[in-house]
Protein backbone atom coordinates (compact mmCIF):
# COMPACT_ATOMS: atom_id res chain seq x y z
CA UNK A 1 0.00 0.00 0.00
CA UNK A 2 1.71 3.14 -1.16
CA UNK A 3 1.20 6.99 -1.92
CA UNK A 4 0.65 6.00 -5.26
CA UNK A 5 -0.86 2.70 -4.88
CA UNK A 6 -2.34 0.85 -7.22
CA UNK A 7 -1.20 3.23 -10.41
CA UNK A 8 0.82 2.18 -13.16
CA UNK A 9 0.42 4.41 -16.30
CA UNK A 10 2.53 2.37 -19.03
CA UNK A 11 0.26 3.33 -21.79
CA UNK A 12 -1.68 6.28 -22.92
CA UNK A 13 -4.21 5.28 -24.26
CA UNK A 14 -6.92 3.08 -23.80
CA UNK A 15 -6.55 -0.45 -24.34
CA UNK A 16 -8.88 -3.62 -23.31
CA UNK A 17 -7.32 -4.02 -19.84
CA UNK A 18 -8.63 -0.18 -19.68
CA UNK A 19 -11.88 -0.76 -20.26
CA UNK A 20 -12.43 -3.97 -18.29
CA UNK A 21 -11.30 -1.80 -15.81
CA UNK A 22 -13.36 1.23 -16.16
CA UNK A 23 -16.40 -1.10 -16.59
CA UNK A 24 -15.83 -2.91 -13.60
CA UNK A 25 -15.45 0.13 -11.33
CA UNK A 26 -18.44 1.60 -13.14
CA UNK A 27 -20.22 -1.71 -11.97
CA UNK A 28 -18.86 -1.55 -8.68
CA UNK A 29 -20.58 2.01 -8.06
CA UNK A 30 -23.60 1.34 -9.24
CA UNK A 31 -23.81 -1.53 -6.98
CA UNK A 32 -22.72 0.50 -4.26
CA UNK A 33 -25.52 3.47 -5.07
CA UNK A 34 -28.24 1.00 -4.36
CA UNK A 35 -26.93 -1.15 -0.93
CA UNK A 36 -22.26 37.88 -12.11
CA UNK A 37 -20.49 39.03 -15.79
CA UNK A 38 -18.13 41.64 -16.55
CA UNK A 39 -19.99 44.93 -18.91
CA UNK A 40 -20.18 44.10 -22.57
CA UNK A 41 -19.84 40.67 -21.97
CA UNK A 42 -22.58 37.87 -21.92
CA UNK A 43 -23.56 36.43 -18.35
CA UNK A 44 -22.55 32.94 -18.54
CA UNK A 45 -25.41 30.69 -17.86
CA UNK A 46 -26.06 29.54 -14.11
CA UNK A 47 -24.11 26.27 -13.18
CA UNK A 48 -24.54 23.36 -12.14
CA UNK A 49 -27.81 23.51 -14.03
CA UNK A 50 -30.75 23.12 -11.24
CA UNK A 51 -32.63 20.00 -11.96
CA UNK A 52 -30.89 18.70 -15.22
CA UNK A 53 -30.90 14.69 -14.61
CA UNK A 54 -28.67 14.36 -17.11
CA UNK A 55 -25.76 15.61 -15.77
CA UNK A 56 -23.24 14.47 -13.24
CA UNK A 57 -20.35 15.32 -11.77
CA UNK A 58 -16.94 13.51 -12.04
CA UNK A 59 -14.13 14.42 -9.24
CA UNK A 60 -10.55 12.56 -9.27
CA UNK A 61 -9.82 12.19 -5.25
CA UNK A 62 -5.71 12.51 -4.51
CA UNK A 63 -5.16 16.51 -4.58
CA UNK A 64 -8.47 17.41 -5.27
CA UNK A 65 -11.27 16.37 -3.15
CA UNK A 66 -8.22 15.17 -0.39
CA UNK A 67 -4.90 16.65 0.68
CA UNK A 68 -2.21 13.63 -0.18
CA UNK A 69 -3.10 10.31 -1.15
CA UNK A 70 -5.60 8.35 -0.13
CA UNK A 71 -3.79 5.03 -0.55
CA UNK A 72 -1.09 6.30 1.73
CA UNK A 73 -3.06 7.52 4.81
CA UNK A 74 -5.03 4.28 4.18
CA UNK A 75 -1.47 2.09 4.48
CA UNK A 76 -0.65 3.98 7.25
CA UNK A 77 -3.57 3.17 8.99
CA UNK A 78 -3.11 -0.58 8.19
CA UNK A 79 0.61 -0.03 9.72
CA UNK A 80 -0.99 1.00 12.92
CA UNK A 81 -2.92 -2.31 12.79
CA UNK A 82 -0.06 -4.64 11.76
CA UNK A 83 -0.90 -5.26 8.24
CA UNK A 84 3.09 -5.04 7.37
CA UNK A 85 6.34 -4.26 8.59
CA UNK A 86 8.33 -0.80 9.81
CA UNK A 87 10.32 -1.16 6.46
CA UNK A 88 6.97 -1.79 3.90
CA UNK A 89 5.66 1.70 5.77
CA UNK A 90 9.28 3.22 4.87
CA UNK A 91 9.29 2.39 1.74
CA UNK A 92 5.65 3.62 0.98
CA UNK A 93 6.98 6.99 3.02
CA UNK A 94 9.66 7.55 0.11
CA UNK A 95 7.25 7.06 -2.45
CA UNK A 96 4.83 9.40 -1.56
CA UNK A 97 8.21 11.90 -0.96
CA UNK A 98 8.88 11.14 -4.22
CA UNK A 99 5.52 12.16 -5.59
CA UNK A 100 5.28 15.51 -3.95
CA UNK A 101 8.77 16.61 -4.59
CA UNK A 102 9.24 15.51 -8.50
CA UNK A 103 5.11 16.20 -9.45
CA UNK A 104 5.43 12.80 -11.26
CA UNK A 105 4.01 9.79 -10.75
CA UNK A 106 7.59 7.23 -11.65
CA UNK A 107 6.20 3.80 -13.09
CA UNK A 108 8.56 1.97 -11.30
CA UNK A 109 7.37 3.46 -8.28
CA UNK A 110 3.95 2.91 -9.21
CA UNK A 111 4.06 -0.55 -10.36
CA UNK A 112 5.81 -1.77 -6.57
CA UNK A 113 3.19 -0.03 -4.99
CA UNK A 114 0.53 -2.07 -6.74
CA UNK A 115 2.30 -5.10 -6.05
CA UNK A 116 3.06 -4.30 -2.44
CA UNK A 117 -0.95 -3.36 -2.05
CA UNK A 118 -1.91 -6.60 -3.41
CA UNK A 119 0.45 -8.57 -1.52
CA UNK A 120 -1.09 -6.89 1.51
CA UNK A 121 -4.90 -7.37 1.60
CA UNK A 122 -4.45 -10.90 -0.09
CA UNK A 123 -5.94 -13.22 1.56
CA UNK A 124 -8.47 -10.81 4.01
CA UNK A 125 -12.30 -10.20 3.88
CA UNK A 126 -13.37 -7.49 1.56
CA UNK A 127 -15.93 -7.00 5.00
CA UNK A 128 -13.06 -5.94 6.90
CA UNK A 129 -10.94 -3.59 4.58
CA UNK A 130 -14.39 -1.65 4.56
CA UNK A 131 -14.86 -2.09 8.19
CA UNK A 132 -10.93 -0.42 8.76
CA UNK A 133 -11.45 1.68 5.50
CA UNK A 134 -14.13 3.68 8.13
CA UNK A 135 -11.95 3.96 11.14
CA UNK A 136 -9.10 4.80 8.87
CA UNK A 137 -11.29 7.47 7.26
CA UNK A 138 -11.94 8.79 10.95
CA UNK A 139 -8.38 9.09 11.74
CA UNK A 140 -6.71 10.48 8.60
CA UNK A 141 -8.64 11.94 5.91
CA UNK A 142 -11.69 13.42 7.51
CA UNK A 143 -9.80 16.65 8.26
CA UNK A 144 -7.51 16.50 4.75
CA UNK A 145 -10.92 17.32 2.49
CA UNK A 146 -10.50 20.23 0.66
CA UNK A 147 -13.18 22.87 1.72
CA UNK A 148 -13.26 24.32 -1.15
CA UNK A 149 -13.67 21.19 -3.51
CA UNK A 150 -16.29 19.94 -1.25
CA UNK A 151 -18.24 22.85 -1.81
CA UNK A 152 -18.01 22.76 -5.44
CA UNK A 153 -19.23 18.86 -5.23
CA UNK A 154 -22.17 20.00 -2.87
CA UNK A 155 -22.98 22.73 -5.41
CA UNK A 156 -23.68 19.51 -7.53
CA UNK A 157 -25.89 17.71 -4.88
CA UNK A 158 -27.79 20.94 -4.34
CA UNK A 159 -28.32 20.98 -7.77
CA UNK A 160 -29.68 17.19 -7.95
CA UNK A 161 -27.32 15.77 -9.76
CA UNK A 162 -25.51 12.99 -8.74
CA UNK A 163 -21.89 13.30 -7.60
CA UNK A 164 -19.14 10.66 -7.55
CA UNK A 165 -15.45 10.32 -6.70
CA UNK A 166 -13.40 8.48 -9.90
CA UNK A 167 -9.74 7.41 -8.23
CA UNK A 168 -7.36 4.76 -8.50
CA UNK A 169 -7.54 4.24 -4.85
CA UNK A 170 -9.76 0.58 -4.16
CA UNK A 171 -12.90 0.95 -4.83
CA UNK A 172 -13.87 -0.04 -1.34
CA UNK A 173 -11.67 2.67 0.28
CA UNK A 174 -13.09 5.23 -2.51
CA UNK A 175 -16.70 3.98 -1.24
CA UNK A 176 -16.32 4.86 2.11
CA UNK A 177 -14.93 8.25 1.40
CA UNK A 178 -17.54 9.06 -0.79
CA UNK A 179 -20.61 7.68 2.11
CA UNK A 180 -18.88 10.11 5.04
CA UNK A 181 -19.00 13.10 2.08
CA UNK A 182 -22.36 12.41 0.84
CA UNK A 183 -21.72 11.81 -2.80
CA UNK A 184 -23.77 9.23 -4.78
CA UNK A 185 -20.39 6.83 -4.64
CA UNK A 186 -17.43 6.48 -6.26
CA UNK A 187 -15.38 4.56 -9.95
CA UNK A 188 -12.15 2.72 -8.18
CA UNK A 189 -9.96 0.15 -8.55
CA UNK A 190 -11.46 -3.27 -8.48
CA UNK A 191 -9.29 -6.13 -6.52
CA UNK A 192 -10.48 -9.50 -7.97
CA UNK A 193 -12.17 -11.23 -4.52
CA UNK A 194 -13.79 -14.82 -4.35
CA UNK A 195 -16.53 -15.83 -1.69
CA UNK A 196 -15.89 -12.11 -0.49
CA UNK A 197 -11.96 -12.83 0.09
CA UNK A 198 -9.20 -10.84 -1.85
CA UNK A 199 -7.40 -12.94 -4.04
CA UNK A 200 -4.17 -11.07 -4.49
CA UNK A 201 -5.20 -9.72 -8.54
CA UNK A 202 -6.72 -7.25 -9.96
CA UNK A 203 -9.90 -6.79 -12.28
CA UNK A 204 -7.95 -5.42 -16.05
CA UNK A 205 -5.63 -2.77 -14.61
CA UNK A 206 -5.79 0.19 -11.61
CA UNK A 207 -7.96 2.81 -12.37
CA UNK A 208 -5.87 5.67 -14.07
CA UNK A 209 -5.34 7.90 -16.92
CA UNK A 210 -7.09 6.06 -19.98
CA UNK A 211 -9.37 3.49 -17.48
CA UNK A 212 -10.86 6.33 -15.50
CA UNK A 213 -12.33 7.76 -18.50
CA UNK A 214 -13.36 4.28 -19.61
CA UNK A 215 -14.65 3.88 -16.48
CA UNK A 216 -16.92 7.52 -16.93
CA UNK A 217 -17.61 6.57 -20.22
CA UNK A 218 -19.24 2.96 -18.85
CA UNK A 219 -21.25 4.91 -16.20
CA UNK A 220 -22.81 7.81 -18.11
CA UNK A 221 -23.95 4.82 -20.48
CA UNK A 222 -25.80 2.49 -17.64
CA UNK A 223 -26.82 6.11 -16.33
CA UNK A 224 -28.57 7.80 -18.87
CA UNK A 225 -26.21 10.79 -18.60
CA UNK A 226 -25.19 13.29 -21.45
CA UNK A 227 -21.44 13.87 -21.10
CA UNK A 228 -21.42 17.02 -22.66
CA UNK A 229 -23.63 18.40 -19.52
CA UNK A 230 -21.71 16.85 -17.08
CA UNK A 231 -19.05 18.02 -15.17
CA UNK A 232 -15.12 16.42 -14.20
CA UNK A 233 -12.76 17.95 -11.72
CA UNK A 234 -8.73 16.66 -11.40
CA UNK A 235 -5.09 18.28 -10.49
CA UNK A 236 -3.80 15.65 -12.78
CA UNK A 237 -2.24 16.18 -16.89
CA UNK A 238 -2.78 11.96 -16.28
CA UNK A 239 -6.52 12.74 -16.17
CA UNK A 240 -6.70 14.81 -19.44
CA UNK A 241 -8.80 11.52 -21.05
CA UNK A 242 -11.30 12.08 -18.33
CA UNK A 243 -11.71 16.21 -18.29
CA UNK A 244 -11.90 15.96 -21.98
CA UNK A 245 -14.60 13.66 -22.04
CA UNK A 246 -16.79 16.30 -20.39
CA UNK A 247 -18.48 19.35 -21.27
CA UNK A 248 -17.34 20.86 -17.96
CA UNK A 249 -13.84 20.48 -16.96
CA UNK A 250 -12.17 21.87 -14.22
CA UNK A 251 -8.54 21.78 -13.26
CA UNK A 252 -8.10 22.04 -9.45
CA UNK A 253 -4.84 22.50 -7.51
CA UNK A 254 -3.56 21.15 -11.09
CA UNK A 255 -0.09 20.20 -11.57
CA UNK A 256 2.37 21.93 -13.78
CA UNK A 257 1.11 20.04 -17.24
CA UNK A 258 -2.55 20.00 -16.51
CA UNK A 259 -2.19 24.10 -15.46
CA UNK A 260 -0.90 24.74 -19.21
CA UNK A 261 -3.43 22.20 -20.52
CA UNK A 262 -6.48 24.13 -19.10
CA UNK A 263 -5.09 27.60 -19.66
CA UNK A 264 -4.53 26.56 -23.87
CA UNK A 265 -8.48 24.97 -23.80
CA UNK A 266 -9.80 27.64 -21.46
CA UNK A 267 -11.02 24.98 -18.90
CA UNK A 268 -11.78 26.40 -15.75
CA UNK A 269 -9.57 26.67 -13.15
CA UNK A 270 -9.17 26.51 -9.29
CA UNK A 271 -5.87 25.94 -6.64
CA UNK A 272 -6.82 25.65 -3.06
CA UNK A 273 -3.17 25.42 -2.55
CA UNK A 274 -2.07 29.28 -2.03
CA UNK A 275 -3.88 32.31 -2.45
CA UNK A 276 -3.80 32.61 -5.61
CA UNK A 277 -7.12 32.82 -7.44
CA UNK A 278 -8.34 31.39 -10.83
CA UNK A 279 -9.90 32.76 -13.33
CA UNK A 280 -13.29 33.93 -12.35
CA UNK A 281 -15.29 31.21 -14.87
CA UNK A 282 -18.37 29.97 -13.44
CA UNK A 283 -16.87 28.59 -10.54
CA UNK A 284 -20.20 28.52 -7.70
CA UNK A 285 -19.58 31.20 -5.34
CA UNK A 286 -19.46 28.60 -2.43
CA UNK A 287 -16.25 27.79 -3.46
CA UNK A 288 -14.61 30.74 -2.55
CA UNK A 289 -16.07 30.54 0.57
CA UNK A 290 -14.34 26.77 1.04
CA UNK A 291 -11.43 28.28 0.23
CA UNK A 292 -11.21 30.45 2.69
CA UNK A 293 -12.26 28.39 5.21
CA UNK A 294 -9.77 26.00 4.43
CA UNK A 295 -6.74 28.55 3.95
CA UNK A 296 -7.57 29.63 8.09
CA UNK A 297 -7.89 25.90 8.95
CA UNK A 298 -4.20 25.08 7.70
CA UNK A 299 -3.18 28.42 9.46
CA UNK A 300 -4.39 27.15 12.37
CA UNK A 301 -2.93 24.22 12.47
CA UNK A 302 0.26 25.69 11.34
CA UNK A 303 0.58 28.07 14.41
CA UNK A 304 -0.18 24.50 16.44
CA UNK A 305 2.48 22.88 15.07
CA UNK A 306 5.18 25.75 15.55
CA UNK A 307 4.49 25.68 19.49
Amino acid sequence: MAALGWLTPRRRSATARSVLAGEASAEAARKNQEATAPAGEAAEPEFPVLGDDKAAAFFDLDNTVMQGAAIFHFGRGLYKRKFFETRDLARFAWQQAWFRLAGVEDPEHMQDARDSALSIVKGHRVAELQTIGEEIYDEYMAERIWPGTRALAQAHLDAGQKVWLVTAAPVEIAGVIARRLGLTGALGTVAESVDGVYTGKLVGEPLHGPAKAEAVRALAAAEGLDLSRCAAYSDSHNDIPMLSLVGHPYAINPDTKLRKHARELDWRLRDYRTGRKAAKVGIPAAAGVGAVAGGTAAAIAFSRRRR
